[in-house]
């Protein structure tokens, strides 16, 4: 007799949903945008949204957060071009003003279309 030789195929798994679209997640909606997720850059967006500029120690006051936790995390939103830095001196003390750039702004907008989105299909379930 001989020894079977076992199936190795498998059945795929059944298709996950989108909680956004209900279709399979072959059809997702983009992925949430990392960078502005992090809370305290959402934090930063967000104010810099509301506000024409802050400074380094209005947004720090703001985000109750430290000179280099803020530094580390203004500087991803910058390299992202999502915000501009502004360096000045007054007299011999630095002063920095941040600002929210068009694509900033047109970033956090997507971002929070999508957890609107993401809401509306949670309260409907």
């Amino acid at each position: 007799m001989k020894a079977s030789a076992k199936s190795t195929h498998r059945a795929p798994p059944p298709a996950k949903l989108s909680p956004v679209t209900g279709q399979a997640s072959e059809a997702l909606a983009p992925e949430l945008d990392r960078l502005i997720h992090e809370r305290l850059r959402l934090g930063i967006v967000s104010a810099l949204a509301v506000n024409e500029t802050l400074s380094f120690n209005e947004l720090k006051e703001l985000m109750h957060t430290t000179d280099g936790n803020l530094s580390v995390h203004a500087r991803k939103l910058e390299e992202a071009k999502y915000v501009t830095c502004t360096k000045t001196f007054e007299g011999r003390v630095p002063h920095t003003q941040y600002t929210l750039t068009p694509l900033g702004r047109k970033a956090l907008s997507q971002y929070l279309d999508h957890m609107e989105a993401l809401i509306r299909a949670t309260r409907e379930r």
